[in-house]
């Protein structure tokens, strides 16, 4: 005989009712604290807006009050939160720059160098940090993630969890930039190229690794390797936002060593970045799940091992 479980139902913040099923594990107040820092980020809480009580907020998340305050006091820490007068909640801060802005009309697509490290830096508040990148080096991603680093270091910034995937071009293929005008160079730029490829993924390696040590963070980081030059550098963040540009390729004179070539290249710490958030309209909403979709079936499918040696 086969006993039919009902799933009790909680009230949510919003009046909508919110199924949790009795098998969910308890949450912690750090659950409850990155599910109400997406919310900020996201604007599904306004700048200025009054936080729910904290009855509403345990009521939600089937936790204990003091899970909330805690959880209240992390985003307080992190000035995302003001603190609540007496007996009345707290407030989402004034004039916080929500990062579901940075997909609408009004804020234009910045250079990589410029857009990258305050976005990678913010993915990096997460409990789990997840990044994907497909790129032709990894220099961007490489300089983007020094901040966060900087800021875990300083004790401002404490994820439990980071995974890292890169997908770069195989040492393997006919690239289709960098490339000399001058064909008889080709394999002297090729050299010179895996050689920076190397170098740049072994110091993003190092520097995520390193933090096993220093601050028994659970990092893994893996390379793969593409059958192809991309023609465009992508970055998925923790699974909700996607950044995109374009390599443009133009004629630019380039030194190897004492040798100056004329190459077509392009300048990926310059591509203007393209951001798209899940929850920001249907078009970005899409773009991030496509996006995604496309990253897995290309590092499932035809990527292979990528060792970043000589």
């Amino acid at each position: 005989m086969y006993c039919l479980a009902v799933e009790p139902e909680y009230p949510s913040v919003n009046g909508r009712k919110g199924r949790e099923r009795a098998s969910q594990p308890q949450r912690t107040h750090r659950d409850v604290a990155d599910e109400l820092r997406t919310r900020i980020r996201t604007g599904v809480l306004r700048p200025g807006q009054r936080m729910p009580t904290q009855a509403q907020l345990a009521d939600e998340f089937g936790v204990e009050r003091g899970a909330v305050r805690q959880a209240l006091r992390i985003l307080q820490s992190e000035h995302l939160l003001t603190n609540g007068s007496k007996g009345a909640p707290a407030m989402v801060a004034p004039g916080l720059a929500v990062s579901g802005a940075l997909a609408g009309p009004e804020v234009p697509p910045q250079p990589t160098m410029v857009a990258l490290t305050p976005r990678i830096a913010e993915a990096f508040a997460a409990r789990h940090v997840v990044i994907d990148a497909l790129c032709l080096t990894s220099v961007s991603l490489t300089l983007a993630i020094g901040e966060p680093l900087r800021r875990i270091h300083a004790g401002e910034l404490k994820p439990a969890k980071i995974d890292v995937r890169v997908l770069l071009p195989s040492r393997d293929i006919d690239l289709a930039f960098p490339t000399p005008v001058d064909t008889s160079a080709t394999e002297r730029l090729q050299r010179h190229w895996l050689a920076h490829r190397n170098a740049q993924g072994q110091v993003l390696r190092h520097n995520l690794l390193a933090l096993r040590a220093t601050h028994g963070i659970d990092v893994d980081v893996s390379f793969r390797a593409l059958p192809f030059t991309p023609p465009v550098k992508l970055y998925l963040l923790n699974g909700t936002e996607a950044l995109f540009a374009y390599y443009t390729v133009k004629r630019q004179e380039q030194q190897i060593g004492q040798e100056h070539l004329e190459t077509y290249d392009a300048e990926g710490t310059r591509s203007v970045l393209f951001a798209f958030e899940q929850g920001a309209g249907p078009r970005d909403t899409t773009f991030v799940e496509e996006s995604t979709l496309w990253f897995e079936a290309l590092w499932e499918t035809i990527s292979s091992e990528l060792i970043l040696t000589s």
